[in-house]
C-alpha cells in the first residue's frame, strides 16, 4: 500500500465556503478513481501548521494506483479547482507502508 499525504496553503482571499467545497469535491474521489483504498481530508485546526490549512491522506492499493490518479481526469478536476481558488502553496509525501 501506498500513502499520499498533501497540505495545502491557500490565498488569504480563498474563503472557508471554497475550502469545504474542495474538501466535498475530494472526498467523492473514492468512488471515482480505481486503486484508491481511503482517503480523508479536513480543515487544520492546529497552530504549528505554518499556514497550511487543509490536510489531505489518501491510501492507494500500490504505486501503480497513485501514478494513475494524478492524471486522471477527475483529479485534475480538483486541482484545476484548487487553482481557481486560491492554491498557495502545497505540501505533498508519497511512501510505501510496511
Amino acid at each position: 500500500m501506498v500513502e499520499h499525504i498533501v497540505l495545502i496553503k491557500f490565498s488569504s482571499k480563498t474563503t472557508n465556503e471554497q475550502k469545504e467545497e474542495l474538501i466535498r469535491r475530494t472526498l467523492r474521489l473514492k468512488d471515482i478513481i480505481p486503486g484508491i483504498l481511503d482517503i480523508q481530508q479536513g480543515m487544520n485546526f492546529s497552530n504549528r501548521s505554518q499556514g497550511y490549512e487543509v490536510g489531505l491522506t489518501v491510501r492507494f492499493k500500490d504505486q501503480t494506483s497513485l501514478e494513475n490518479y494524478g492524471p486522471h481526469p477527475a483529479h485534475q478536476e480538483i486541482v484545476n479547482f484548487l487553482k481557481e481558488i486560491g492554491l498557495e502553496d502545497s505540501i505533498i509525501v508519497d511512501f510505501e507502508i510496511q
